[in-house]
């Protein structure tokens, strides 16, 4: 609720944060009982709810070991780490680049911005970071072509959420993990975005049923604190040793606390049920918006409950619409607007949803002249 008294659907989320939605009672529960205990020990002492969470964490995905972090830069800063400490440990320090692709995002440190190659990003900061080799977006033949003897990896999101709900193909997923293990590479998701339960499935590199070596991940893991993790094979991550790399919030009480609430709902029977089934009915809604609206949009795009609407009119301009309807989205790249609905969303805040939606794009095509064929079903 705004200040004036206006209440806003949140399909935004936090830019796909809040995965709960904001203040969900076994998440506000468990940080008050926290909050009334230890806050900050840092990680030179072992803090159970932190190891309860690492095995939670990797019973549930392919790792075996978890480093946590306070976001998703530091989650990928410590995956890029990972990877070339790997070879370094065993007596191939040259092997340091990572093959990335284009329209990424994988944060706003130096390294990540320099991993995610976009100019908007990097301007002004200097030369870019060494070690990444961009290709174009799922281009496999572009992979092999860029693997040389300093390759030692492969970097992607499984579906790009900044750079335009873009889901990669699982036949492209899997050739990487092809690739990697004939060129004896590493190959690194990016879920900082995707994961926990975002696209219908616990992590979205699930959908091509392949194991990679390393995840970063944040975002929903916390549903709102600052949390974020990379999950490694014992193998990838030989070479992170004690000391080698650290955190000094990383891994606190609190966020160990939220961690574990945020797990205790997304792995309930049925929840993931849930996802997809409300994944389903917001396509089909939007679809009819798509009908509805041929001048102003294009298509669905996504996964899960990580959606996008191209548009045909500037997506700022749809943002904004929306927002005056008092639904709450995010811009993406390739003229998209994103709709990230907290998890637990139900029928009645989607029917809602892409009425405001409706509403929205009609106000569009009345201020500039373009005609539609009325309201979406």
């Amino acid at each position: 609720m705004a200040e004036n008294g206006d209440r806003y659907l949140d399909f935004a989320a936090g830019v796909a944060v809040n995965s709960l939605g904001h203040s969900h009672p076994h998440l506000v529960q468990a940080l008050k009982e926290q909050a009334e205990k230890l806050w900050h020990v840092s990680n030179l002492y072992r803090i159970p709810e932190g190891e309860r969470l690492a095995r939670r964490l990797v019973e549930a995905s392919f790792g075996d070991v978890v480093f946590f972090t306070n976001s998703g830069a530091e989650a990928l800063e410590a995956s890029i780490k990972v990877a070339r400490k790997h070879f370094h440990a065993n007596g191939q320090p040259e092997r340091y680049r990572l093959i990335t692709f284009e329209g990424a995002f994988h944060g706003r440190t130096l390294a990540t911005i320099a991993a995610g190659g976009q100019a908007k990003y990097l301007e002004g900061f200097g030369p870019p970071t060494e070690g990444f080799d961009q290709v174009p977006f799922a281009d496999v033949a572009a992979v092999e072509a860029a693997i040389g003897p300093h390759t030692a990896g492969v970097l992607v999101e499984p579906l790009q959420g900044e750079g335009g709900v873009r889901v990669l193909p699982p036949s492209v997923l899997r050739a990487l993990r092809e690739i990697c293990d004939r060129e004896g590479l590493l190959l690194v998701v990016d879920e900082v975005q995707s994961g926990v339960g975002r696209t219908g499935k616990l992590f979205a590199y699930e959908h091509a049923g392949v194991r990679p070596d390393v995840m970063a991940i944040a975002k929903g893991i916390g549903g709102g604190f600052p949390l974020g993790a990379c999950i490694a094979t014992s193998e990838a991550a030989d070479g992170m040793t004690a000391g080698v790399h650290g955190s000094t919030f990383g891994g606190n009480p609190l966020a160990m606390a939220v961690g574990n609430a945020v797990l205790d709902v997304v792995l309930e029977p049925g929840f993931l049920d849930h996802v997809n089934q409300m994944s389903l009915l917001i396509r089909q809604r939007l679809a009819a918006v798509v009908d509805a609206h041929p001048m102003t949009v294009a298509e669905v795009r996504g996964e899960g409950l990580l959606l996008g609407l191209r548009g045909l009119v500037p997506n700022t301009d749809v943002v904004a619409a929306l927002r005056e309807q008092k639904l709450l989205t995010v811009g993406a790249g390739d003229n998209v607007v994103r709709l990230l609905p907290p998890l637990v969303v139900g029928e009645t805040e989607i029917a809602e949803a892409v009425e405001r939606i409706d509403r929205g794009l009609s106000a569009i095509e009345r201020a500039v002249g373009l005609l539609t064929r009325g309201a979406a079903e």
